[in-house]
């Protein structure tokens, strides 16, 4: 898709605009994909009037696994959803979030129609990028249409591979390393090894590079801990504008620290799975629920290798223990971003 250099969405009503008399909002770009950074933006619009989230772009099941094969576009699907979790706080707002996250299905019982279970927006965003063949100002002009409270980028604009080696043992108990390719499969996967991006000289979206660059505060996660943030940090271009940044870094742990990706694994493990794939990076802050840490002093050292202090925060939902709570995590956010 070509560089995005066309149309931009027009000065409208529906775009928000911060008055230049008011104190400047701290700027954060949010990095992740799928449920975890759709959390994470419901939170961080509540604090911030400047919000960019760049989005990974490896996705290959399902709807946008479907567009993605048929049409040769980047996956829309956690696109769709960031730009949803931005939606303005009004009916207008609202209408157009559940419009953007509606799946078709056939009303037909056992006749699927050709429609099935796509959802709205993926096609609504495909149809964008098709008329200004732009990825960046089809995605602006659909956060237009929700009057979404930040902007959403994709990381890069060309959809991209993530595949890896999963241990695994084999009929005789003996231990067997395979590559699974493939966003779906490696997130089902088990034990994930040596994990990288294909094609290995993609180039980042650019402008994504400039929002982390610009920002006040970079947050990674939560998410899928292997397919949604690693992925930032395997690209080399956006993985070089993380470790140069002048901006902080805040990164949010997991509340199911137990996932098909990192089963087994300790909370501490996590952030020395960061280090191995990112020895030289820089945390200041984790944002810790302290029910979902057994050894609170060993994550501690962990986080202090990499420079960061925790801040314990409940941040689950009272009847949901293993989702983000966005006013929770909002005040978590509100209390990081003061330091």
């Amino acid at each position: 898709m070509a560089e995005s250099t066309t149309a931009r969405p027009p000065e409208t009503s529906l775009i928000p605009v911060i008055g230049s008399g008011q104190r400047r909002s701290v700027k954060v770009t949010a990095l992740g994909g799928g449920h975890g950074l759709s959390s994470s933006l419901s939170a961080l619009k509540l604090v911030t009037g400047s919000l960019t989230a760049v989005v990974t772009v490896a996705d290959d099941g399902g709807s946008s696994g479907l567009l993605r094969q048929e049409m040769d576009v980047v996956p829309p699907g956690d696109l769709r959803m960031a730009l949803s979790a931005l939606c303005d706080d009004t009916d207008w707002g609202r209408t157009w979030r559940d419009a953007m996250q509606h799946r078709f299905s056939s009303s037909k019982e056992g006749v699927p129609s050709s429609l099935e279970n796509h959802a709205l927006g993926n096609l609504l965003i495909v149809t964008l990028w098709q008329l200004l063949d732009d990825c960046v100002a089809g995605l602006d002009w659909a956060g237009a249409l929700l009057n979404a409270r930040g902007r959403v980028l994709p990381m890069a604009e060309i959809p991209m591979v993530i595949e890896g080696e999963v241990l695994s043992v084999d009929g005789d108990g003996q231990p067997v390393r395979e590559t699974v390719r493939g966003q779906a499969k490696l997130a089902k996967a088990g034990t994930i090894e040596n994990v990288r991006l294909l094609p290995e000289d993609t180039e980042p979206c650019a402008e994504a590079v400039r929002a982390v660059e610009e920002a006040d505060w970079v947050v990674l996660g939560p998410g899928s801990f292997y397919t949604s943030l690693l992925p930032h940090l395997l690209l080399p271009g956006l993985r070089d504008s993380i470790m140069q940044t002048s901006a902080q870094i805040c990164l949010v742990m997991n509340l199911d620290l137990n996932a098909n990706e990192t089963r087994g694994m300790t909370a501490a493990e996590h952030l020395l799975v960061l280090r191995e794939y990112a020895p030289e990076i820089r945390v200041n802050t984790v944002i810790s629920d302290p029910s979902t840490v057994q050894d609170k002093k060993v994550f501690e050292d962990a986080a202090s290798a990499v420079g960061a202090k925790v801040l314990w925060a409940s941040v689950s939902e009272s009847d949901q223990p293993g989702v983000h709570d966005p006013l929770k995590l909002a005040a978590a956010y509100k209390q990081v971003f003061k330091h």
